[in-house]
């Protein structure tokens, strides 16, 4: 799919072609759309292609008309996938009149600048709108780590009552995701140091260079963030392995105690039902003795067992 933009009026406004100082918006293009568009901007179709690869890492690349620029934004997943965040590449391309962005999926941070629920968005100022686009990133990867943060928070309530498979995998799928976020926002970090090297870079103006601190302010902040949260469901995975084993020793310390306590009985019944003379045999009141006699090792067995904080 392919839509195109322009700021005209300081309003954002969807046009039906290719115009100068434009926005081309991409979003699981086609073979046929990715050839038409390395046509009519004269650009090697694996500056798009590229992008579209869920694997592709940061980096910059200048080309001799263009130059492209892959970050990793953030993505939320549906309810039924057992992963609930994961990150994918977003291709940005900037040439002299027009700013072109590529991914394999419709996302919350591109989503944002079509519903023009960013500020002072102007398409003809490219590579103000390349920062804006990073912090949009940053901002989003804050806000779905608080979520994930909230979530094992509730998650561990839950644990607290009862230890059950299905919560113990969410956090499990909790802390791959943080794994994701913290990987790629340090290679999104490193691209930007290296972005920030570039000419183009080099002549923005002052308001803008300010807006390149608060992209690697916010991303920073993120990075701290993911590794904080990822070490605290570390530490918290951990820590319910260490109760769930611990639980286990305890109900099995337990079963073997009231199994040797049962079977002192057993054994007195065991004995007195053999075929051979035995004491108190002809007794009358024989039956009460055995009753008693078991019962009394069984109660010696409770007191052991409980002064040994066995039982």
């Amino acid at each position: 799919m392919i839509k195109y933009f322009k700021t005209e009026k300081s309003r954002l406004q969807e046009i039906e072609r290719i115009e100068k100082d434009c926005w081309i918006n991409m979003v699981e293009p086609s073979s046929a759309e990715i050839e038409f568009i390395s046509q009519k901007l004269l650009i090697n179709s694996d500056l798009i292609i590229d992008p579209l690869d869920a694997d592709e890492s940061p980096r910059v690349e200048q080309q001799k008309n263009c130059l492209l620029i892959i970050c990793r934004i953030p993505l939320e997943l549906s309810e039924d996938d057992a992963l609930p965040y994961k990150t994918l590449p977003l291709g940005i391309i900037i040439k002299r009149d027009l700013i072109l962005t590529v991914c394999s999926k419709q996302t919350e941070v591109i989503q944002a600048f079509v519903e023009e629920r960013v500020r002072n968005l102007n398409t003809a100022l490219r590579e103000k709108m390349l920062l804006q686009i990073f912090l949009r990133s940053s901002i989003l990867y804050l806000r779905y780590l608080k979520t994930i943060n909230n979530k094992a928070d509730e998650i561990q309530e839950i644990l607290h009552k009862a230890t059950r498979n299905s919560e113990l995998l969410q956090l499990l799928n909790l802390e791959k995701s943080l794994v994701y976020f913290n990987t790629s926002l340090k290679s999104n970090e490193l691209m930007m140091m290296r972005l920030q090297q570039h000419t183009v870079m080099k002549e923005l103006k002052e308001s803008e260079q300010e807006l390149i601190n608060d992209v690697i302010i916010e991303t920073k902040q993120a990075i701290e963030m993911a590794k904080i949260y990822s070490n605290i469901l570390g530490n918290m995975m951990g820590a319910h392995s260490s109760i769930i084993s611990n639980n286990l020793n305890i109900t099995i310390r337990f079963l073997t105690s009231i199994t040797i306590i049962l079977s002192l009985p057993i054994l007195i019944a065991s004995l007195y039902g053999m075929n051979v003379e035995l004491p108190f045999a002809d007794y009358e009141h024989a039956f009460w003795i055995v009753m008693s006699l078991a019962l009394g090792l069984s109660a010696i067995g409770v007191l052991f067992f409980h002064k040994k904080n066995l039982f």
